[in-house]
This record gives structure tokens, sequence and C-alpha cells, in this order.
């Protein structure tokens, strides 16, 4: 049976769900707010985050791209949701890696002694990796206009793409959230979340049509999380049928979410 998220208080003077809901609230945030002062102070770390993609873009666009044709579209139109999707999900990494960086060093036992919400550790850490998310689809979302990108709806329905891909990211962070807490280092979480992701990101429609991929590969591809999540944010950016794609990849991220938080929350409060 999966374990429900905890909400109980270590050693706070709690009054009714109000008032727990409320140190819930207030726990989160100053969580987030200590991560991204970390993030902050380690600039190098979005740097490096962000040349990986931005390598990519420049090798599809300019190398590659002459030889890979789009039917009804350039290919850097088609190209770009792919990144964005491609920099969230490597971005989410980091959840692993911080996650049992912690508990090497014993910041998650201090944690434990404080009189906080159990579970505002694990919200705070995927909320702040998320916010750093937000940094990398906005400098790719910079140069993406530099190559070439185009929106061809509205602003709008542009922005709700760049939500979907956010979504997904917080999605992810909660998956690797799982992996750091049962890595013994960080070293271990970095190498063990790779192979998971490697496979969706690559055997998806980001990059090259799933038309493309040999008939074996194409079942895989048309049925897992990050081409729904790609195929949507394309369709919102680029046009095209959208209701179909969006309700698919929502119900992907909801259902992954139901999966994750219950099964990391659990985890974490075995270990801490």
């Amino acid at each position: 049976m999966t374990a429900a998220v905890d909400f109980t208080l270590a050693g706070a003077d709690t009054d009714g769900p109000a008032a727990r809901v409320r140190w819930l609230v207030s726990d989160i945030y100053t969580i987030v707010w200590r991560y991204i002062v970390a993030i902050r102070r380690q600039p190098e770390t979005i740097f490096f985050s962000v040349i990986q993609p931005l390598l990519l873009v420049l090798l599809f666009r300019y190398v590659f791209g002459g030889s890979i044709h789009v039917k009804g579209t350039t290919y850097i139109d088609y190209l770009m949701p792919g990144v964005f999707v491609q920099t969230v999900a490597f971005g989410s990494v980091s959840t692993a890696v911080g996650i049992a960086e912690d508990l090497q060093k014993g910041l998650i036992e201090r944690f434990r002694a404080l009189p906080m919400a159990r579970s505002a550790v694990l919200f705070g850490r995927t909320m702040a990796d998320l916010v750093r998310n937000v940094g990398s689809v906005a400098i790719m979302t910079g140069v993406g206009f530099a190559v070439g990108f185009r929106i061809h709806t509205n602003v709008p329905c542009f922005i709700a793409g760049l939500l979907m891909l956010l979504l997904l990211a917080w999605v992810l962070s909660w998956g690797f959230a799982l992996i750091g807490l049962a890595a013994e280092n960080s070293e271990t979480a970095n190498v063990m979340a790779f192979p998971f992701l490697f496979p969706f990101v690559f055997a998806s429609s980001g990059f090259v049509p799933v038309s493309s991929m040999p008939g074996w590969l194409q079942v895989f591809a048309n049925n897992q999380p990050i081409t729904k999540v790609v195929d949507s944010a394309r369709a919102l950016m680029s046009g095209g049928p959208t209701a179909t794609f969006t309700w698919e990849a929502v119900a992907w991220c909801v259902g992954l979410l139901a999966l994750f938080i219950p099964l990391a929350v659990n985890r974490y409060r075995r270990i801490a």
C-alpha cells in the first residue's frame, strides 16, 4: 500500500488542518529560498547546465539541420520544443544529485531535528530546481530566437507550451528525488539518473519525426511521456492539432506525480 504524503510537523504546535497547511507552506518557502540562495552562489552550475543544450541547438541547426527535413515546417521550429524538453529533463537530474549530496553531508539529519514538515524538504528541493529550470528555459528561448526559431501561434499559446515543459520538469524532479534518496552519494546519483533519462529523451519526437524510426522503436516513442509533452509544446508553439496532445501530456504528468510524490516521501520518511 502506497504511503500518504506526511504533512505532520516534528515538534511543532498544530492547531488543526489550517495551521498545518500554513506551517507546510512556510517550511516549503524556507527550503526553496535556501536552495535558490545556494544556486546563486554557484553561477557556474547554471552556466554549464545551459552549455550542453546550447551546443545541441547549434549542432542540429547548422550541422545536421540541412539533412533533416520535416514536412510542413522548418527544422528549427520542429527542433526547439525538443531542445526545451531536453534542457529541463537534464536539468532535473540536479534534484537527484542535490538530495544525495545533502544526505551524504548529514543535512537531511539536521532538517529532521527541526520543527518542520517532513515533506517540505522534498517539495522545497523540487520547486527550487523548477525555478532554476525556468531560468534555463528563458536562456534557451533567447538562443532559439537568435538562430531562427519563430512562434507561429500566439504569445499565450507559447507561454502555455513553456508551462507544459516546466510541469514535466517538476515531474522529473520528483522521479529523480527517488534516485537521490536511493543513491549512496552524489556521484552515484548522477550515474544512476542518466540511463533512465536517455532512452526517453532521444527515443522521442524531440529531434526527429517518430516515423523515421524503426517500427519497433516507434511503438515505444509514440507511447511515452516525453513524446507527448514535446508534441503538445510543439503544437502550442507552432500550430496544429493541440487538444489531444495536451490532454495526453497532462494526463501523463499528473499520473506520474501521483506515483512519484508518495513514493519519494515514503522513502524519505524511512531514511530520514
